[in-house]
């Protein structure tokens, strides 16, 4: 709102500052600004409010040193993180924007299912909370909405050089030819981008066109199939790692950032042109955004790290899963998910060993052995004897590594 506030004022009055608005850098700043301001400053209202209503996290006795101190803490508090991420983009972003548009459906829809949860954990005194397959039905649901938007929507599209011997030919008429005469135009694509591959494209659509040319038609299928996959995976994958305080929250920061730097350099034509990268256009207002929530992670950290005193529950696990599987998408870098999102991976295929483990040796010795002392991952290494405050640590400077060598995919190929 601020933002066509501000273009309004500088097209009508010539007002000094305004145009500072119309930079995307400047509007990422003010974004993760204000949202850290939310968060800090309110958080705590919310937190009272929550105690308020007692709601207060129900702790399993599972041998956990330190365990039975957390009961009572409340919990939903990733009502926190939503309002800290969507006030600053609707005041900042350009709301027309169909990326922006999609990430606020996620935040919502997600939110709302991971509300449910808790709401029925909580008030209705239902441990399991919402069933299974409801939370993987409105995984589902979003999934669909995602893919069939990203494939047909006008606005989404991408921009590829031209092939090289007419890059050269252009750059030997005219040395100093802008990078926007490198690409070719603007086109709908199921393109997406591979890491450590030469070249670094792979089209959906070929996993059945080697078939028939004639299903390309059928491309939006496989894609939207992908886009399921991808957000129940990673919104499932953030929610297992909620389990210890500030280790979501935290790990989930740093893959956001590293997201908005892709999404910078992709929706920028000339760093795409210097990198050699997909070029898409208009998602680079997807860093608004991404600023904003990524302070709103942080400004959650200043009441979740240990001891905290607030969990976000299911509430903020889901909708950090959903978002973060959905700007993957749609700056086209999902493939980079196992390695940018390393720690949801791990976390989610240790539960997945484990209970097939256990499955299989209870059927084939008649009784039940684990790989691991307790599952998710994190547990484990509580079980073993760590500090949880090491082992978020830990997984911290993993993610970042992780992160790391995520952004030297740009590269190296």
């Amino acid at each position: 709102m601020l933002y066509y506030l501000f273009e309004y004022l500088e097209a009508q009055f010539q007002l000094p500052g305004a145009t500072l608005f119309g930079f995307l850098t400047f509007r990422a700043a003010m974004a993760i600004i204000l949202s850290l301001l939310i968060s800090t400053i309110y958080g705590k209202r919310i937190i009272r409010f929550l105690q308020r209503q007692q709601v207060g996290e129900t702790i399993r006795d599972l041998g956990l040193e330190g365990q039975v101190e957390k009961a009572g803490t409340p919990t939903m508090g990733g009502i926190i993180i939503i309002l800290a991420t969507l006030i600053p983009v609707v005041l900042l972003a350009r709301l027309e924007n169909i990326y922006i548009i999609l990430l606020i459906v996620t935040t919502v829809w997600m939110g709302t299912i991971g509300f449910i949860d808790d709401y029925i954990k909580k008030f209705k005194k239902n441990k399991e909370g919402l069933k299974g397959r409801f939370k993987v039905l409105g995984q589902v649901g979003l999934g669909i909405i995602v893919g069939v938007t990203l494939f047909f929507h006008k606005d989404v599209t991408i921009k590829e050089k031209l092939p090289i011997e007419q890059q050269k030919v252009l750059l030997a008429e005219n040395p100093d030819i802008p990078a926007t005469k490198l690409f070719k135009a603007e086109e709908k694509s199921t393109k997406t981008t591979i890491p450590f591959v030469k070249g670094n494209e792979f089209d959906y659509a070929s996993l059945i066109t080697w078939i028939s040319p004639e299903l390309n038609k059928y491309a939006w299928i496989i894609f939207i199939l992908v886009s399921i996959f991808i957000i129940t995976a990673v919104s499932n994958g953030a929610n297992l790692t909620d389990g210890i305080d500030g280790l979501a929250a935290g790990s989930s920061a740093i893959i956001v950032l590293t997201l908005g730097i892709f999404a910078w350099v992709s929706g920028n034509i000339i760093f795409s042109e210097y990198l050699n990268i997909m070029y898409i256009p208009k998602v680079e207002e997807i860093t608004i955004y991404i600023a904003a929530f990524v302070g709103a992670l942080v400004g959650f950290l200043w009441y979740n790290a240990y001891p905290a005193q607030v969990f976000m529950g299911d509430t903020g696990s889901l909708t950090i899963g959903g978002i973060i599987a959905v700007i993957a998408i749609a700056v086209r870098k999902e493939w980079l998910i196992p390695v940018l999102c390393g720690i949801f991976l791990a976390e989610n295929l240790s539960v997945v060993m484990q209970v097939s483990y256990f499955k299989y040796t209870r059927k084939k010795y008649g009784e039940g052995r684990r790989i691991f002392k307790m599952s998710p991952l994190h547990h484990h290494y509580q079980k073993s004897g760590y500090h949880e405050s090491k082992i978020v640590t830990r997984f911290w400077i993993i993610g970042i590594l992780l992160a790391i060598i995520s952004i030297v995919t740009l590269k190296i190929r």
